[in-house]
C-alpha cells in the first residue's frame, strides 16, 4: 500500500446483503488536510468512516491511518484518532465535566495536559460543565462531543455529519474550530450532507451509491461545470418547473431555494428568448438570470442522466 498520506484507502468494497454500500473507493488525505465527503443519505459516507476507524471490516481492499493498517493494527489506531459518530454517543447521565474527564482518562491523559487544543471549544460549554450531557442543546452537545474526541490530541479526526440538526450559528462556529485544528496539523475527514459546508474543505469527494464520482478541490470541481446555468422564478413555481422541463433545449431543472436552476448546453438558449417563451405560456412575473454554479449544482450535474455516474 502507498502510505503517502495520513489516511490511505485502496479499492475498498463493502456490502450489506444486496446493498453495495461502498464500491471501489481509493483516496489519500495528507497532514493537516480537511477532506469532505458529501452526498445524500445512503450514499455510503458513514460506512466508509466506520471502516476507516476500524469499527467494521471491509469486504475487500486495504486502508491505513497514520501508517497503521485498519485491519491488523486497530487497537493502535484507536489511540491516534478522534471519532464523532452521527448520533450523540456520550454518557447522557454524566455531566459535561465528567464526560470530558472520563475520555481523558481512557486515553491516559488529562484535561489540563491538552486543554490548549480544546480551549476555544470548551470555553463555550464551560459555564454548563455541571449540567448533564443529556440536557444540553444540540450545538452544546456537538461541542462536548468534539472536545471529547480531541482531548487526547489525535493525529486524525473523523466526523460523521457533525452539524446535522444544529442551528446555523453553531454550524459556522464549528467550521471556525476546524480551521484552527488544521493549524495544529490535525487531519480531518468529515462526512456531511450539506454541500455548502463541503465547499469549505480543502478537497471534496462527491459520493453517490457507494462511489466517489469526483474528488478534487472545490474550486476545481466548480470550474469543471460544463453547462450554462440559469435561475428562474415565477409565482407558480410548481407549474413553472413542469413547463421548463418540457423545453427541448433544457438539460435539467431542479428547485434551488426560492428559484429553479436549469442547465443548458453553452450558447444554445438566450435569456430573452427563453423569458418570452415563458411569457407566452402565461407567466407575467417571470425572472430569468445567469448564476454561478456551486457544489450542489456540480453534484446534480454529475448525477443527472448523461452526467458523471
Amino acid at each position: 500500500m502507498n502510505n503517502s498520506g495520513l489516511i490511505c484507502a485502496e479499492n475498498i468494497f463493502k456490502s450489506f446483503k444486496e446493498i453495495h454500500a461502498v464500491r471501489d473507493i481509493s483516496f489519500t488525505a495528507g497532514c493537516g488536510e480537511i477532506l469532505g465527503i458529501t452526498g445524500p443519505d445512503g450514499a455510503g459516507k458513514t460506512t466508509l468512516l466506520r471502516i476507516l476507524v476500524s469499527l467494521i471490516l471491509a469486504d475487500s481492499g486495504s486502508a491505513s491511518v497514520s501508517g497503521l493498517d485498519v485491519r491488523k493494527d486497530y487497537r493502535a489506531i484507536r489511540s491516534k484518532i478522534g471519532y464523532m459518530p452521527g448520533r450523540f454517543s456520550l454518557y447522557q447521565d454524566l455531566s459535561v465535566e465528567e464526560n470530558l474527564d472520563f475520555f481523558a482518562t481512557v486515553f491516559n491523559t488529562s484535561i489540563d495536559k491538552n486543554y490548549s487544543l480544546i480551549r476555544d471549544i470548551y470555553r463555550q460549554i464551560e459555564p454548563f460543565k455541571k449540567r448533564k450531557a443529556g440536557a444540553l442543546s444540540g450545538g452544546m452537545k456537538q461541542k462536548l462531543a468534539l472536545s471529547c474526541a480531541l482531548i487526547h490530541k489525535p493525529e486524525v479526526l473523523f466526523l460523521d455529519e457533525p452539524t446535522t440538526g444544529v442551528d446555523p450559528v453553531s454550524r459556522r462556529e464549528f467550521w471556525e474550530i476546524l480551521k484552527n485544528l488544521k493549524k495544529e496539523g490535525i487531519t480531518v475527514l468529515i462526512a456531511t450532507p450539506y454541500m455548502d459546508e463541503a465547499g469549505l474543505c480543502d478537497r471534496i469527494a462527491l459520493m453517490k451509491e457507494g462511489v466517489f464520482m469526483k474528488i478534487d478541490r472545490p474550486e476545481n470541481i466548480i470550474s469543471q461545470f460544463s453547462s450554462q446555468l440559469f435561475a428562474v422564478y415565477a409565482s407558480d413555481m410548481y407549474t413553472l418547473l413542469l413547463d421548463i422541463r418540457k423545453h427541448e433545449k433544457v438539460k435539467s431543472c431542479y428547485t434551488f431555494g426560492d428559484t429553479h436552476h436549469l442547465t443548458v448546453n453553452p450558447g444554445v438558449l438566450q435569456i430573452d428568448d427563453f423569458k418570452n417563451h415563458l411569457i407566452g405560456k402565461g407567466y407575467q412575473d417571470i425572472e430569468v438570470y445567469p448564476v454561478t454554479p456551486c457544489i450542489e449544482d456540480c453534484y446534480l450535474e454529475l448525477t443527472s442522466p448523461g452526467g458523471g455516474l
